[in-house]
């Protein structure tokens, strides 16, 4: 009961101490949601001609970093060592310290989570096979909502699939609002975006000339998957490399059944 209070009350603490950070990864998301649903790219103010830091650091006389051995890999943080750190921590009142500690535990949990959705996955896909030297886990530390993971597939040649798995509530329902806009609905001749199921779920698919097919299926009420298809035939073939995946396992696996 104790390793739940403590557990629980530093987890909120690190939670709101994360505010702003937050903020800006949501707007991203909420961006990159626009820019495949819509089609719109969103404004980067910091690469107007008023803001351009990197031509006022070129001027400036500066030196440049021309090269460097970059940061190793680090395995997971044990998650049992980092809850046992922040007992110890919280024993002797350094909840700083403390806190840090249940941060690593639920980035470890998380890592871990996403290393398996990934090992689920299928090997290969409309023939395109799995490029693992590509695949992607990533947690925000927040615990549970905000974790992501990306696989590749591909023939290495022109032809590819990026799958990406989120886990986030506000990325999920920025989604969900665009299923009641009408627009979306429109019955068109030139349609580049339009509903659609997977495997009962709804989806929505679109098309753009440079960037291919975008699928995104949200799933439940905090997670999706998201299918970047490249040179794929048509949105028929698109819908059958959505229907290789287990639709239902990852729900379970990311909680939402």
């Amino acid at each position: 009961m104790k390793k739940i209070i403590l557990f629980s009350s530093l987890f909120l603490s690190g939670m709101l101490a994360g505010t702003v950070l937050h903020a800006q990864l949501l707007k991203k998301l909420k961006d990159k949601v626009a820019q495949k649903v819509l089609g719109t790219t969103p404004v980067d103010s910091s690469s107007s001609s008023g803001n351009n830091t990197s031509a006022n650091s070129s001027n400036s006389g500066a030196p440049t970093n021309k090269g460097g051995a970059g940061l190793k890999s680090t395995p997971p943080p044990d998650v049992n060592q980092q809850i046992t750190d922040a007992e110890q921590a919280q024993a002797a009142a350094n909840y700083s310290d403390a806190r840090y500690s249940l941060q690593q535990a639920l980035i470890g949990v998380e890592l871990q989570i996403g290393r398996e959705m990934l090992k689920s996955l299928p090997a290969t896909v409309d023939a395109l096979a799995k490029d693992t030297t590509q695949d992607k886990v990533v947690s925000t530390q927040w615990g549970w909502s905000n974790l992501t993971m990306v696989r590749v597939y591909s023939d290495k040649k022109d032809k590819q699939l990026t799958v990406t798995i989120g886990n986030n509530a506000f990325y999920s329902g920025f989604v969900n609002m665009y299923f009641n806009n009408s627009a979306i609905q429109a019955n068109t001749d030139n349609q580049n975006v339009k509903q659609v199921k997977v495997k009962g779920n709804k989806a929505m698919i679109g098309y753009d000339n440079s960037k291919g097919y975008s699928l995104i299926v949200p799933l439940g009420q905090s997670s999706m998957i998201v299918l970047e298809c490249i040179n794929f035939a048509d949105e028929n073939e698109v819908m059958g490399a959505a229907n290789t995946f287990d639709i239902d396992g990852i729900k379970k696996q990311l909680g939402e059944q």
